[in-house]
């Protein structure tokens, strides 16, 4: 029995740890270019009971093994990088990327970090910058006197400056893809940083080499499926209800046995 109180235990603070997961992806159903997570899960050590090979004193081999489980174990979050609805917006400097990609950005202590967050601003020096004030690597600077911004499918940026009659070209966005982007490291503000896990960055053009085409105007929303989240979440109560319902079941019979009289 205190086999079984460890084991429902152990399956109350996974189902504990589902929730927080499914409860993040909601929080985060508005948030521009969020990507869900799923929490994953591994049974743990087995005990084995009766081993399954020949027993000398029936004279015949036993065809399975007698093992009872030990419960189950978070064991990672899986983050899906399914592009997420697009929505427009008619912001000239919104962009959504249609296909694979991030966007680079430099951070304040020089390294780097990447985003499929594209609602760009542009500062006080003309740069164009993130929400959190990071500006887009390669960096690209706005002149004076601009009319009006245009960025292309595939990442060029022209403007048209007052008194002038042709663009003029003042930079390319560039983006950046992994082997493996389930890899990568969330660290908040629609941020993710690289690890050994996702690999080296890959730099590429957008619409080029695989890479998604650039839309100007347009945002990408959270892939987050609400109706999905809502079933995950029953499910998870339902888990760890029955869990519960585990250590009291174990907790009656524990109190049948001490209870038992010569």
């Amino acid at each position: 029995m205190l086999r079984a109180l460890k084991t429902a235990a152990l399956g109350m603070t996974a189902q504990q740890l589902n929730v927080d997961v499914i409860a993040n992806n909601l929080a985060n159903v508005n948030t521009t270019g969020f990507k869900k997570s799923t929490i994953e899960f591994q049974d743990l050590l087995y005990e084995n009971l009766q081993l399954g090979d020949r027993d000398g004193r029936r004279g015949h081999e036993n065809p399975v093994k007698l093992q009872i489980g030990l419960g189950s174990r978070p064991i990672n979050t899986f983050r899906s990088f399914t592009r997420g609805d697009v929505v427009q917006t008619g912001n000239s400097l919104d962009l959504a990327i249609n296909g694979r990609g991030f966007f680079q950005v430099q951070l304040a202590d020089g390294n780097y970090a990447y985003t499929r967050d594209g609602s760009l601003k542009i500062n006080s020096e003309g740069y164009l910058v993130t929400n959190s004030g990071l500006k887009i690597v390669p960096e690209i600077a706005i002149p004076d006197n601009v009319s009006s911004i245009q960025i292309s499918e595939n990442g060029l940026v022209t403007v048209m400056i007052d008194g002038e009659n042709e663009p003029q070209e003042i930079g390319q966005i560039e983006l950046v893809t992994f082997m493996n982007p389930a890899g990568l490291l969330a660290r908040g503000g629609n941020l993710f940083s690289v690890t050994e896990a996702s690999g080296e960055p890959i730099f590429g053009l957008p619409n080029e080499q695989g890479f998604g085409g650039v839309m100007q105007g347009y945002l990408e929303k959270s892939n987050v499926d609400v109706a999905q989240e809502m079933i995950n979440l029953i499910v998870a109560q339902r888990a760890y209800e029955i869990n519960s319902k585990s250590v009291k079941t174990a907790d009656e019979l524990l109190a049948l046995i001490n209870n038992l009289k010569r």
